[in-house]
């Protein structure tokens, strides 16, 4: 089973460990943009780590965008324009510290613009026996047991099979947007879907599996744009009921 948003404990080297936590304090503001990041005696010795092991971590960060070193300054902060916000880590430290609706509205704005066409594709070039899989797994959405947390790991899998069925890697490399916009809302809600709510989760992705069974790109498409779309209003509702509820 995948670790979406690492809502499984991770076993951190140290390495990792370092790049947890500097990039967490830079994503949470800990480390500001353009603030220069403590000395590497410093640092080595907050961590327990090594030079060499610092060194490396740094690599990593500066790998996902958030840091650049500067000759005779040190290691600055990069502006958030700069990030790789398609990068996983990066999104789950997002989480972590706190999103805004706009940062969760915008990820739904880059599925609506990938994931129909991805549907599309699907319905191009999915093998029968992906197919049959994702009818399997749209049917296995429709389960009324389901908990917040196991609804969006059935959801999780059944979007990331039609993106690697649209056989297009690129669509693939895309998952982990998709796990962040789906264990957000489920980060944020609370309690437990309904019957009535697994039903129409069901009912909406077999429209989609129809579409590519039926080989119907166009609908195949306009089918994932509902579900996009669906996922975007409940992401509203979510944020509108807190600010309801806030003092």
């Amino acid at each position: 089973m995948p670790d979406p948003m690492g809502l499984v404990r991770r076993k951190h080297t140290s390495h990792r460990q370092v790049v947890e936590e500097i990039g967490k304090a830079i994503v949470s503001g800990g480390f500001p943009v353009g603030s220069v990041l403590p000395g590497d005696p410093e640092l080595a010795k907050r961590f327990h780590v090594s030079r060499t092991v610092l060194r490396e971590a740094m690599k990593t960060l500066a790998a996902k965008g958030l840091v650049v070193p500067k000759a005779r300054i040190g290691t600055r902060v990069t502006d958030r324009q700069f990030w790789n916000m398609f990068d996983g880590d990066i999104l789950r430290w997002h989480f972590e510290a706190g999103v805004s609706e706009e940062f969760l509205l915008n990820l739904y704005d880059i599925r609506e613009a990938f994931e129909p066409a991805a549907a599309a594709l699907a319905a191009e070039r999915a093998s029968p026996e992906q197919i049959v899989l994702l009818r399997q797994l749209a049917e296995a959405l429709g389960n009324p047991d389901h908990t917040t947390e196991s609804l969006a790991f059935a959801d999780l899998r059944f979007h990331l099979t039609l993106a690697t069925a649209s056989r297009n890697p690129f669509m693939r490399t895309l998952g982990s947007l998709i796990e962040a916009a789906l264990f957000g809302v489920f980060r944020l809600s609370s309690g437990s879907p309904d019957g009535h709510r697994a039903a129409e989760v069901r009912a909406s992705h077999m429209a989609i599996v129809d579409a590519i069974a039926a080989r119907d790109g166009a609908a195949a498409r306009l089918a994932m744009e509902k579900v996009i779309q669906v996922g975007r209003d409940r992401a509203r509702e979510t944020f509108s009921d807190e600010a309801v509820g806030a003092p």
